[in-house]
């Protein structure tokens, strides 16, 4: 476990196919400054969002860690798979670069996954989606990460995935209410899948749900994509 102390500041940054997201947080994961947000630079390469991160860090003022969340794969730092950016960062060590651009650590986790490190509630088995450009999964099980699930890109029904089924370009050709319809069998399969104990709906197009949801469900703010960041630094 990494030691804190009371001045420690954390940039958490929330990397996305439509938007970068940067907030500075104190050491108990409370924002010490507003969210400040840019579009994805076009094409999303690593050079063009390192670019955008380093504006937006222009915002928040001074931090002493860097946390960030990647919609793709991470190992070690290193994006091993980016569906919704640029083939370019198939194996670009993120944490690296984010160490050498500020001069300060940085760790760096799948988005889904930093979006549940700040919803969870750290018991049982607990799952976590985010619907937005593509389709995020998080898995937990009594407050401990399963990394890189990645359920986005498993089949899930009419020989498509469940982010070509639920992404942001799937809503905008089926429209809301169909979109609605395949979240209610996507969520039927999932919990059949992993039978959780809880589920957690997060991301850019969660405000579109409208089916009903059970006890053990929650819509979470996309904000907990931020606030997830603090929780890479307890382990």
């Amino acid at each position: 476990m990494t030691d804190t102390n009371a001045s420690t500041r954390t940039l958490s940054i929330d990397i996305g196919g439509s938007g970068i997201k940067v907030m500075v947080l104190d050491e108990t994961g409370n924002p010490l400054t507003e969210r400040v947000r840019l579009d994805t630079p076009q094409p999303p390469t690593p050079e063009a969002v390192m670019n955008t991160i380093a504006q937006l860090v222009t915002s928040v003022g001074e931090f002493d860690r860097t946390s960030a969340g990647f919609p793709g794969v991470v190992r070690a730092g290193v994006t091993e798979t980016a569906v919704n950016l640029h083939p370019d960062w198939v194996g670009y060590d993120l944490g690296t670069a984010l160490s050498k651009q500020f001069q300060k650590p940085a760790r760096v986790i799948n988005d889904a996954d930093m979006q549940g490190l700040g919803a969870i509630a750290g018991k049982g088995v607990e799952l976590v989606i985010t619907l937005g450009t593509g389709f995020g999964s998080a898995l937990f099980l009594d407050g401990k990460l399963v990394p890189n699930l990645e359920m986005g890109h498993h089949r899930f029904r009419k020989r498509e995935t469940y982010e070509e089924q639920l992404g942001r370009a799937a809503l905008e050709k089926v429209g809301e209410s169909k979109w609605n319809e395949r979240l209610e069998k996507a969520i039927a399969s999932l919990q059949h899948l992993f039978n959780y104990d809880y589920l957690y709906i997060g991301g850019g197009e969660a405000k579109l749900v409208k089916i009903k949801l059970a006890e053990n469900i929650k819509i979470i703010s996309n904000l907990n994509g931020l606030l997830g960041g603090i929780n890479l630094w307890k382990y």
